[in-house]
Formats: structure tokens, C-alpha cells, sequence
């Protein structure tokens, strides 16, 4: 009961219709969806990062330099659909 208060005051508004609450829902979503791709872009760059720090063959500084790579390609992917998504559900609930 305490959540719905403070989400109410905080939009300013007592009732909201289902279209609002949907609005809501698609922007949680889509930020779930981020902190998803930057989970998995750290994974990555963490397995690099080890890679690259704890094993001193050539094989397993490519592989760890590969991870680094993978990771920062996940991450920009990530924030990219992210803003993309973002400007699509500002306009098509505009």
C-alpha cells in the first residue's frame, strides 16, 4: 500500500488508466532489458580481463583481448536498443 502512495505522489496523479500503466510497464521493461545487456557485456569483460591478467600465453591473451572486444560490442548494442526503444515508446504513446 505504501509502494502505490509513493508512486501515485510521485506522478502526481490519484488514478491512472491502463494506457498510463502500460506506458510504465514498457519503460521498466526496456530497463530491465539494458541492465541485462550490461550484466552480460561485464561478464564478458571480466572473463577478458581475467584472461588477459592471469595466463600469460599468447593464445589466452587473444582469447581474453576477444572477450574484451565481445563485451564492449554487447554493452554498445545494449545502450543503443536501449534509445532506440526509448524514442519508439515515446512516440507511439505520445
Amino acid at each position: 500500500m505504501a509502494l502505490r502512495g509513493r508512486l501515485n505522489l510521485s506522478l502526481g496523479k490519484q488514478n491512472m488508466n491502463s494506457d498510463e500503466l502500460a506506458v510504465i510497464r514498457t519503460h521498466l521493461a526496456n530497463e530491465r532489458t539494458l541492465l541485462a545487456y550490461a550484466r552480460t557485456a561485464l561478464a564478458f569483460l571480466a572473463t577478458g580481463a581475467a584472461l588477459i591478467h592471469f595466463f600469460t600465453s599468447p593464445v589466452s591473451a587473444f582469447a581474453g583481448w576477444s572477450f574484451v572486444v565481445v563485451g564492449a560490442f554487447i554493452l554498445g548494442a545494449g545502450i543503443i536498443r536501449f534509445i532506440i526503444l526509448r524514442h519508439r515508446i515515446k512516440k507511439s504513446f505520445a
